[in-house]
């Protein structure tokens, strides 16, 4: 299944400050319009995302003598990035339809041991179809999402340094997708179409999970047969979050999110991201385990999620079902490699 996902970047001068927008939809691509905008576009099988409002603040000026400027031969020049902990090695690929590394050499930089250390690289690629960039991301086992919502921000968030941008950083992620044939998951729907709470057996254990899409599959499970709240710091997610990752119900595999509920509008989040592992961030989780925590009985639509790196601000609006989410997105260094 494709999503689509449309960043708008507003062109503006350094002296003035505006907002830039997101916005996600149900297509096969991710885009950004350009109007007098930026347009970036997402597009699966290489990234694809679903509907996203995006702003940025305190844009970092660039000169001619950039740093990411520099052409030399034999060299990648990048920016790393992270929303929240959830870091991303960002390469400019503005000059070329076909991304500067391969997913195995991704893989390499992603190595925390032997290599830059990242969740993900993600490319901005020349626009497509009228749009004016497009985003491919590899995760750090070489495997490419539908759509990462940390990685979205860090994404316009670089292309604001590119194009010295200014905006804020809120991002309209659209409308969440609860068919379970479109998470996908193999889960009977139980409650008005969708996975709310049903029992799925991982490894002996009975949990109740609610099966939600954010243009990516997600996981979301508040209890099991022994816990009617999970104190999530307590669970071995090293154990438990490849087999919900590869459990036989979630034919493209799923992310998989663990929650606690501390009020009717503050929950606590750990996750086991498809592709990449336990992560401390993750933006599409977040905005899943609201609405799962919505259809479930637990909080309002309006919620702070923490994760291991930091709270994000995720309201899911009555009036238009979009939902949306505010974090940040910030540059740690720049770096250069042997090609």
């Amino acid at each position: 299944m494709a999503i689509a996902a449309t960043i708008s970047l507003p062109i503006t001068s350094p002296t003035r400050r505006h907002d830039s927008l997101l916005r996600h939809s149900s297509s096969t691509r991710l885009s950004v319009l350009a109007t007098p905008q930026r347009t970036l576009k997402y597009t699966n099988p290489r990234i694809v995302a679903s509907s996203s409002s995006m702003s940025i603040d305190a844009p970092v000026k660039t000169s001619t003598s950039s740093f990411l400027e520099r052409k030399e031969s034999g060299f990648l020049h990048f920016a790393k990035y992270h929303g929240l902990g959830n870091d991303f090695v960002l390469i400019d690929n503005r000059d070329s339809s076909e991304p500067k590394i391969t997913a195995e050499k991704a893989v390499q930089l992603c190595d925390r041991n032997f290599g830059v250390g990242a969740d993900g690289v993600i490319f901005v690629l020349p626009g497509i179809n009228g749009t004016d960039y497009t985003m491919r991301i590899f995760n750090s086992d070489g495997s490419e999402p539908e759509m990462c919502g940390n990685g979205v921000r860090c994404f316009a968030k670089f292309v604001s340094q590119l194009e010295n941008l200014h905006g804020r950083h809120r991002v309209d992620m659209g409308e969440p997708i609860l068919k379970p044939s479109d998470v996908p998951t193999k889960l009977p729907a139980n409650k008005d179409g969708a996975v709310v709470k049903a029992k799925l057996d991982v490894d002996g254990v009975t949990w109740n999970v609610t099966c939600v899409s954010m243009g990516n599959p997600h996981c979301i499970t508040f209890s099991n047969e022994e816990s009617q709240n999970l104190l999530v710091d307590e669970l071995k997610l090293a154990e438990i979050g490849p087999k919900f990752e590869n459990h036989e119900v979630f034919p493209a595999r799923t992310n998989t999110e663990f929650v606690q509920v501390l009020s009717n509008s503050h929950l606590k989040m750990r996750v086991w991201e498809r592709g990449a592992g336990a992560t401390l961030a993750c933006g599409t989780g977040a905005c899943a385990t609201v609405v799962a925590a919505v259809l479930e009985g637990r909080a309002g639509r309006n919620c702070t999620v923490d994760l291991p790196g930091g709270p994000l601000l995720i309201e899911w609006k009555e009036e238009d079902n979009h939902i949306y989410m505010t974090g940040s997105a910030d540059l740690v260094f720049y770096g250069s490699l042997p090609l």
